[in-house]
């Protein structure tokens, strides 16, 4: 082979060689592809937001309506933001779900397989589905916040309350950063149980169970373990004034993040171990 013929060679040949290295960024955009190439995702994210503004709204209309009767104790314990912001108890069942799909959708169709082989060291598969489904999730889920809490408060009219408000803002922001560490949990517990209906089974028990069996415990023992619960933790955020015996805001969210944090960790380790 002439030089000219090597060198041409070396000109075409690198480019070819540098689209076929995987990189985090590349792995990023399958996920991002794949993401939105599944029909749950739209359906679950506008099930999220839906319930989120929606469920705010009909709640405030309602306590409005039950603190403006002569003498209703809802008077006293009334909290706007609080009112516009009770969607999340809904819209978490939506988010959660859709990071477990995120995940044991392709173990259950056997695509796993094949993002696997064409990323065999793994785990930036791991950090791709985890970034990927943060960006997505604290974007709406914060947007869907300050719209179900404006919507609430137009609602509520002069009972309501503003963003300048002490803590009112960083309840209304603290609302759409529980849901998505709440999907995160989903995307670490997919990837630890690799099948739907479990992972949904052991999310739901985190968020929803243990904080009823946490209510049967003595009292001593309740006072030092149910602050601690993932969900408790978690949702002190978007307390403006949180009740005597809770966390500080930041310190609870801080908690529930090491819950979340915990479970990647512990989906990377066995990702790493499994066949696919």
């Amino acid at each position: 082979m002439s030089t000219a013929n090597v060198t041409a060679f070396r000109r075409t040949a690198g480019p070819a060689v540098d689209r076929r290295r995987v990189t985090q960024g590349r792995v990023m955009r399958s996920e991002w592809i794949k993401l939105w190439s599944l029909r749950s995702t739209v359906y679950t994210l506008v099930a999220a937001v839906g319930t989120m503004i929606g469920a705010g709204m009909l709640l405030c209309a309602f306590m409005a309506a039950q603190a403006a009767l002569p003498g209703s104790p809802h008077q006293a314990l009334f909290d706007p933001a609080g009112a516009g912001l009770r969607g999340v108890s809904l819209a978490q069942l939506a988010v959660g779900v859709l990071g477990v799909l995120l995940v044991t959708a392709e173990y259950s169709t056997g695509m796993i397989r094949a993002t696997l082989s064409a990323v065999p060291r793994r785990l930036p598969v791991l950090w791709a589905k985890a970034g990927v489904f943060t960006v997505v999730a604290a974007v709406l889920m914060i947007a869907a916040s300050f719209t179900a809490f404006l919507g609430g408060q137009a609602v509520l009219g002069e009972r309501g309350t503003t963003l300048a408000a002490d803590g009112v803002a960083r309840a209304v922001a603290g609302a759409g950063l529980y849901l998505t560490v709440v999907g995160l949990l989903g995307v670490g517990l997919g990837f630890i149980l690799r099948n739907t209906a479990g992972a949904v089974a052991a999310l739901f028990g985190l968020l929803l169970v243990l904080p009823t069996l946490g209510e049967v415990l003595p009292a001593d023992w309740g006072r030092r373990v149910v602050p601690y619960l993932p969900s408790n933790a978690g949702q002190v955020i978007m307390s403006v004034r949180p009740a005597p015996g809770e966390l500080a805001p930041w310190t609870g969210f801080a908690i529930f993040c090491g819950y979340a944090a915990v479970t990647i960790v512990v989906a990377a380790v066995l990702l790493k171990r499994r066949d696919a």
